[in-house]
């Protein structure tokens, strides 16, 4: 099959290369020339058979709605367009109402991986009609997880977006969780040595997680994250999951106070942001403040590039 490919930063450079090595074809286009495979957005639809596939991988909300836009005079009816940014799901009832009025198809998908997709595949929430899905199942399948699990056609237009957001408000809880954790363990004078605490409870236990194998991993590098200062930035995708939990009269209090928390960090140096910005460099490849110097961010640790509000960002 053949898409084209909008935004090919940290996550959507490893997406090209992996839908590529399923044997499709991806024409990637990105402000970046180095990274680019063509000069200009045009180019990407000129070098596609139709009907067309594009999927955009842009930050939400400005960005996103000025590419749809230049893909909506682009792209003809029948061709399809994938949002697979951070885009608030409201965003997409727009997008597939502008966009169906041209003909062109719309779908949703809320993409979970992170810097580590490449390797293990990228979970998928997607929202959109049948028909539309269907026509981009084969990348679905090319980007997902081996196995059965890892892809999901959640529902109508929003959904797959809709089901991204609370994914992320969920992780916000549970890092949260192990942060907590770690600095109550940190203050005691009888355990003294934490990380292997937090190493032995990988297997076995009934919280045994791949965020807890991030954490090991980000003690093993600062075994008491002395190199990382306790601040954290929010994505937006907590917030917008505690305005839906309003909006729907459903207490979600851990995912609220994890929300709360964040914004605590940029009050004082909070132990417990320290796992939390280490746990976000582990999975996403986020940049955290360097404890030594706090007004400035220290590279992210496994690679970079890309742009911010990318769709693992939590």
């Amino acid at each position: 099959m053949q898409i084209g490919l909008v935004g090919l930063g940290k996550m959507g450079g490893n997406m090209r290369e992996r839908i590529r090595a399923a044997g499709h074809t991806v024409v990637g286009y990105d402000t970046n020339p180095d990274l680019s495979d063509v000069g200009h957005l045009s180019d990407v639809v000129d070098r596609l058979d139709g009907p067309r596939a594009v999927w955009v991988m842009v930050p939400a909300g400005a960005v996103t709605q000025h590419v749809i836009d230049q893909l909506g005079s682009l792209l003809k009816p029948g061709d399809t367009v994938v949002d697979g940014g951070n885009s608030h799901w409201r965003d997409d009832e727009k997008h597939a109402r502008e966009l169906g009025a041209r003909g062109i198809g719309f779908v949703d998908a809320g993409v979970s991986g992170g810097v580590w997709g490449l390797e293990n595949g990228y979970a998928l929430m997607v929202g959109g009609e049948e028909e539309h899905v269907e026509r981009l199942k084969p990348i679905f399948d090319a980007l997902k997880p081996d196995g059965p699990y890892g892809y999901v056609h959640a529902g109508r237009v929003g959904a797959g977006h809709f089901a991204k957001m609370v994914h992320n408000g969920i992780e916000y809880a549970m890092m949260q969780a192990y942060a907590e954790g770690w600095e109550l363990l940190e203050k005691v004078d009888s355990v003294d040595n934490v990380r292997e605490v937090y190493r032995s409870w990988q297997d076995g236990t009934v919280i045994r997680s791949w965020l807890l194998d991030l954490a090991v991993n980000a003690l093993d590098d600062d075994a008491h994250l002395e190199k990382v200062r306790g601040y954290a930035d929010d994505s937006g995708e907590g917030r917008w999951t505690v305005e839906a939990a309003i909006d729907n009269a459903v207490p979600l209090p851990a995912i609220t106070a994890s929300l709360f928390a964040r914004f605590s960090s940029r009050q004082e140096d909070s132990p417990q942001m320290k796992m939390v910005a280490a746990l976000r460099n582990q999975f996403g490849g986020h940049a955290v403040a360097s404890a030594d110097r706090p007004d400035r961010k220290s590279p992210a640790s496994p690679g970079s590039p890309g742009s911010p509000g990318s769709p693992d960002e939590a």
